[in-house]
C-alpha cells in the first residue's frame, strides 16, 4: 500500500447534484487538502485541520490551483485520434471519408498500440482521468486500449465496436464473430484491475437485427458490463434508421426491442428524441452522453440539457474524439454551455463542472469509485490553475466570487491550465 500523501490547494467537491439542489450541492474550499492513501482519497478538509491531524504526512502544496475530482469522458473513439479535426463532413460522410479508412489501420497490433499511447497522453495531459471508449472491430484495438490504461493504472472503460452492414469491406464482422470476439474480450478484460468492458455495437444501421439481438444476448449474460452506442445524432441519420428498421417504433426501439437498454446502457448524443424515447428512456435507467463539440463539428443539432434534466434522464458528458473537435473537457464544458445557451439556458459552473465528473459517473454506474473528493473513492485528482494564461487571469483577478473565478477556466482553459494529474494516488503528470 502507498505512503499517504496531503495535498493543498482549493477544492472543489459535490455533495448533491447542483441541477437539482443548486449551489448548496457544491463545497469550496479556499484553504482545503486531501489525504491520500493507498489509492483512495483518505480525508477532505480544511488545510489547517488536516495538517493538524497529519504533521507527519508528506505534503504537496498547490497553492491557489483547484484540486478536483478528474474529468472523465464518458463517450469517445480512441481510433479516431489521429483524424480529429478533419474538415467539413455530415455524419455519414464523415465516417466513410475518415473514420473507416483510419479504422482499417487497427488491424495492426503495433499501430493500434501507438494510438492508444498517444490517446492516454493527451486525455492524461488534459486532466482527463477516466474515459469510455469505442475501438474498432479488431480484437486488438481493445487490447491495445486496455493494455495501455492497464499500464498507466487508469480506470478505462471500453469494447470492440460491432458492425456487419453498412461499412466497408475489412471493418465488418458477423452476429457470430462479433459475439465471439466481445466474449472473449470480456472474459480477458472485464473487472481486472481498475477495466470494465463495454459492449459495443456501433449503431443501428451498422448493425443487422441478427447482430444486435447478439449483443443483447451477450449483455444479458454479463451485466455488470456496460453497453454504448449511438442514438439520434442527426435527423438523416434518424430516417435512415426509419427506412432500415421499417417496424420499429422508432430508433430507440431498434436497441430495445433487442434487449439493449437499461441501466448501464449509455447512448451517445440523443438529440433528436421522441417523446415516447423520452419517457422509456427515463424508464430504463439509461444514460444519454451529451458530446457538444462534435454535435456542433459535424452539425448534429442542440442536445436538450433543460428538459432533459428536468425529466430526471441521466446524463454524462463527453468529448466524443476524434468527431469532437478537441480532448479537452473543459473544451467541452464550454462547449455545453454554448449549446445550453442557443436553448436559452444558461448553465452555471456548478453544473457544468459536475457534468464533467460525478454527472459521468453516474452515466458510467461508477459513482461509489469516482468522480468527487470524497473519502473512499478513487484518488484520480486534477488540479487546475485558474490563472493559466494572461486572458484567463486578467478576468480571474474580478472575480467577486470562486466561481466567477472558476467560469473563465471553464470557457477559455486547455491543457496549459492542467497543473497536476494524480490517477490511483500516484502522481502522473
Amino acid at each position: 500500500m502507498s505512503q499517504p500523501h496531503l495535498l493543498l490547494g482549493q477544492t472543489l467537491a459535490f455533495t448533491a447534484d447542483p441541477f437539482a439542489e443548486g449551489l448548496s450541492a457544491a463545497r469550496h474550499e479556499h484553504r482545503g487538502a486531501v489525504l491520500v492513501e493507498g489509492g483512495k482519497i483518505a480525508e477532505t478538509g480544511p488545510a489547517a485541520a488536516l495538517r493538524a491531524r497529519h504533521p507527519d504526512v508528506p505534503v504537496t502544496d498547490y497553492g491557489e490551483g483547484l484540486i478536483t475530482a478528474g474529468f472523465i469522458d464518458a463517450h469517445a473513439h480512441y481510433p479516431q485520434t489521429a483524424i480529429i479535426a478533419s474538415w467539413g463532413k455530415r455524419l455519414i460522410d464523415w465516417l466513410n471519408s475518415y473514420t473507416f479508412p483510419e479504422e482499417m489501420r487497427f488491424a495492426d497490433p503495433a499501430y493500434a498500440a501507438g494510438i492508444a499511447a498517444r490517446y492516454f497522453d493527451l486525455t492524461l495531459t488534459n486532466g482527463t482521468t477516466t474515459a469510455c471508449s469505442f475501438c474498432t472491430i479488431h480484437p486488438e484495438s481493445v487490447d491495445a486500449y486496455f493494455a495501455e490504461a492497464q499500464r498507466r493504472g487508469l480506470r478505462a472503460l471500453a469494447g470492440k465496436t460491432c458492425m456487419d452492414r453498412n461499412a466497408p469491406d475489412g471493418l465488418r464482422d458477423t452476429p457470430r464473430s462479433a459475439y465471439d470476439d466481445s466474449l472473449a474480450l470480456l472474459k480477458r478484460w472485464n473487472g481486472h484491475d481498475r477495466l470494465t468492458y463495454v459492449i459495443s455495437p456501433r449503431f443501428s444501421p451498422t448493425s443487422t437485427p441478427e447482430q444486435l439481438e447478439a449483443m443483447g444476448a451477450l449483455w444479458a449474460e454479463h451485466p455488470t458490463c456496460r453497453m454504448q452506442t449511438h442514438l439520434s445524432e442527426q435527423v438523416d441519420e434518424v430516417e435512415w434508421v426509419h427506412d432500415l428498421f421499417p417496424e420499429a417504433r422508432d430508433y430507440l426501439d431498434t436497441y430495445e426491442r433487442y434487449g439493449l437498454l437499461g441501466p448501464g446502457a449509455l447512448f451517445g448524443h440523443a438529440i433528436h428524441l421522441t417523446g415516447r424515447e423520452r419517457r422509456v428512456l427515463k424508464e430504463s435507467g439509461a444514460s444519454l452522453i451529451h458530446c457538444p463539440t462534435s454535435n456542433t463539428f459535424i452539425g448534429s443539432g442542440l442536445f436538450d440539457m433543460e428538459g432533459l434534466v428536468d425529466e430526471g434522464q441521466r446524463i454524462g458528458l463527453a468529448t466524443d474524439t476524434g468527431g469532437g473537435s478537441s480532448f479537452s473537457m473543459l473544451r467541452t464544458m464550454a462547449a455545453a454551455y454554448e449549446i445550453a445557451q442557443l436553448r436559452h439556458r444558461a448553465l452555471h459552473p456548478a453544473e457544468l463542472y459536475w457534468l464533467a465528473t460525478e454527472g459521468s459517473a453516474r452515466a458510467l454506474q461508477l459513482e461509489d469509485r469516482i468522480g468527487n473528493l470524497k473519502p473512499g473513492l478513487e484518488a484520480d485528482l486534477v488540479v487546475l490553475d485558474l490563472a493559466s494564461t494572461p486572458a484567463i487571469a486578467q478576468r480571474a483577478d474580478r472575480a467577486e466570487d470562486f466561481w466567477e473565478a472558476l467560469f473563465p477556466t471553464i470557457m477559455m482553459g486547455d491543457d496549459r491550465a492542467v497543473q497536476a494529474v494524480w490517477v490511483n494516488g500516484k502522481l502522473a503528470t
